[in-house]
């Protein structure tokens, strides 16, 4: 370096003159330096934006070793860029000693240190950051700071925490920022206030696309189907545009209610903004139409998709296995190894599921070794679950009750309600009490355990336990879910509960109803009055099975749909016997499709047989 000023200096001297002073041949050689090092610095800068975005940790390395070679780590623009490169390659523990190391911090670096911690699964330290930023007092935080905060709360579903920052937030005035609000209604949807999200949507100064998608999609995650329809209504009026995630969000609701017509119309309405071939929403539209019965047309939109990820796959097995359609699942199951995607933990649930339905018990249990030895996935509690299915389907309850003792788990209530469900169906009194002492401890509130017991004692004639267990079930607090069906009709979703009084034509329903019930009967139906437990005469328990709420369903599908035409119900429980019987013989009279999907698969009822084969 000396050696180049002297060159510099004795040049300057002996060839120009004009330029016969030393200090001003030393400012020069400054000069030019410096605008050396600026345009490298603002090179590296671009290198490492680059390595950021392509997730190139070991190319952004070396940029930064370049950097501290040249001593100019100490820029606060260069140390900002460099925590989000090592943020975007999830190197959290060097962007944070980069964060460490600055002499001098501004507000886009506690931004970007805290949005990284929060994009990377650390939300804990992503709060207390942010509230030694606070503590600190040097550096004011901004709306984006405060959304960041949000977002680690709304992943951690930490209610306090977030009231706590709407508290801050209100304090700020910065609740009227959009950002601030749509990350704070996040949190509450999240959390599962959603009376709190809608509230704070609705006072809203401002709203943006992703404000109107997560109050949509908070409304689907909480179960509030018809809400978040009628939210995206609301935006298709005041004319305003939506996202793949939001019509994603719309086609979850309207799986939710199996509202096919609605379904159909979001469909369209998918193809028309340019997000029918997006991976997320077509994955969406595949479920919606297997849940609301449509498995062909689900099919159909799988086949018209060029590219498939594991999720996609997963999701049209998924659909085939809840239809009984376990040959379909097999040869999905094979070409989705075909494609060069490996099965996972999501797709053998569904292939176990199938082989439950049907009573393949060898096939179940070569899946199951499968999953282990070839494709490396450790069996969970899910997978365990479907074999103790498949084995107490079958009638194996023996074997049932030995895997149960020997996982590698504690089981669960649905595992043990499995087991008692096959030993009603098999009348294994000695395995049904042991499965229904481990259930009563786990929902002591759970009606439907001891109706369960009930029934079996009832099957093997214990009368006297019977009358115990009806005793128990009327003087405790335990409770029996109520049932209800419901099925859509010209895009309007009617609901029926057991008795239904409140419906406008409930008169001319049960008038129908009535003539129904003569017609299957001179087919041969016989009301099962066994599914019915009241303690009651034998007449009146016909008369209760006669007004069960997937009977009112199909009545009013009967009255209102063209002759031909499917009728699709929708249950939030397993379907008992008896109607399980009359929607057979009522398929015979009514010469068209009838669909019922309970809590567990879907019953297609056609020319007096199912789908089920009556294994259900």
């Amino acid at each position: 370096m000396f050696y180049m000023i002297a060159k510099v200096f004795v040049t300057c001297h002996t060839g120009n003159p004009a330029l016969n002073q030393p200090y001003i041949c030393i400012q020069y050689l400054l000069c030019a330096s410096a605008n050396a090092n600026a345009t490298e610095l603002s090179t590296l800068q671009a290198t490492l934006q680059s390595c950021a975005r392509e997730r190139a940790p070991v190319r952004g390395k070396v940029c930064h070793a370049k950097i501290i070679g040249m001593g100019l780590n100490n820029d606060t623009l260069t140390s900002n860029i460099l925590i989000n490169f090592y943020s975007k390659c999830g190197l959290i523990s060097d962007a944070r000693k980069v964060f460490d190391e600055m002499p001098q911090r501004c507000i886009v670096s506690w931004n970007t240190i805290i949005g990284s911690y929060t994009t990377n699964g650390r939300e804990q330290e992503a709060v207390a950051l942010f509230i030694n930023m606070l503590r600190e007092g040097k550096t004011p935080y901004s709306e984006f700071t405060v959304s960041s905060v949000l977002c680690a709360c709304a992943t951690k579903r930490n209610v306090f925490e977030c009231k706590q920052l709407h508290v801050f937030a209100l304090k700020a005035a910065m609740d009227w920022n959009v950002f601030v609000g749509t990350a704070l209604l996040d949190v509450y949807a999240k959390c599962g206030l959603i009376t709190d999200a809608s509230r704070l949507f609705e006072s809203m100064p401002e709203r943006n696309e992703v404000t109107w998608s997560s109050m949509v999609a908070g409304f689907v995650q909480n179960e509030f189907y018809e809400e978040a329809l009628i939210l995206f209504r609301r935006a298709q009026v005041l004319g305003l545009e939506y996202n793949q995630f939001t019509i994603s969000s719309v086609i979850c609701a309207c799986a939710g209610l199996a509202a096919l017509i609605q379904g159909k119309q979001v469909h369209a309405v998918l193809c028309k903004t340019g997000f029918g071939s997006n991976m997320f929403a077509a994955s969406s539209l595949v479920d919606m139409y297997a849940k609301c019965g449509c498995v062909v047309d689900a099919y159909f939109v799988f086949s018209g998709l060029e590219e498939k990820n594991v999720v996609l796959w997963n999701t049209m097995i998924s659909g085939f296995s809840r239809h009984a359609r376990s040959v379909e699942v097999m040869i999905l199951f094979e070409k989705m190894q075909q494609a060069g995607l490996h099965p996972n933990e999501q797709t053998y649930i569904s292939v176990l599921s199938a082989c439950s339905h049907i009573g393949m018990v060898e096939k179940g249990k070569s899946y199951f070794d499968l999953m282990v030895k070839q494709h490396n996935v450790l069996p969970n509690v899910f997978h365990y679950s479907c074999m103790i299915d498949i084995l107490g389907r079958a009638g194996l309850i023996h074997e049932a009750y030995d895997l149960i003792l020997n996982m590698p788990f504690d089981a669960t209530a649905s595992m043990w309600g499995s087991l008692l469900a096959s030993c009603r169906n098999y009348r294994n009194l000695e395995l049904a009490e042991i499965a229904a002492k481990q259930l009563f401890g786990m929902e002591p509130d759970n009606a439907g355990n001891h109706l369960l017991l009930s029934n079996i004692y009832a099957a093997n004639r214990r009368w006297e336990e019977v009358a115990r267990s009806r005793k128990l079930i009327r003087d405790s607090e335990v409770k029996k879910e109520k049932s209800k069906s419901w099925v859509e009709i010209k895009g309007k979703v009617h609901t029926f509960t057991v008795g239904e009084r409140n419906h406008p034509r409930i008169a001319e329903i049960y008038s129908k109803l009535e003539k129904l019930v003569e017609e299957v009967k001179n087919l041969g139906y016989k009301p099962e009055t066994e599914h019915d437990l009241h303690d009651v005469e034998d007449s009146r328990k016909q008369e209760l099975l006669i007004h069960h709420s997937e009977k009112l369903a199909l009545t009013f599908g009967l009255m209102c749909l063209c002759p031909g035409v499917s009728i699709r119900i929708m249950k939030n429980l397993r379907i008992c016997g008896d109607c399980h019987s009359f929607m057979k013989f009522a398929s015979r009279i009514a010469g068209r499709e009838i669909i019922v999907r309970d809590l567990n698969r879907f019953h297609h009822f056609t020319n007096g047989s199912c789908s089920c084969w009556d294994f259900w």
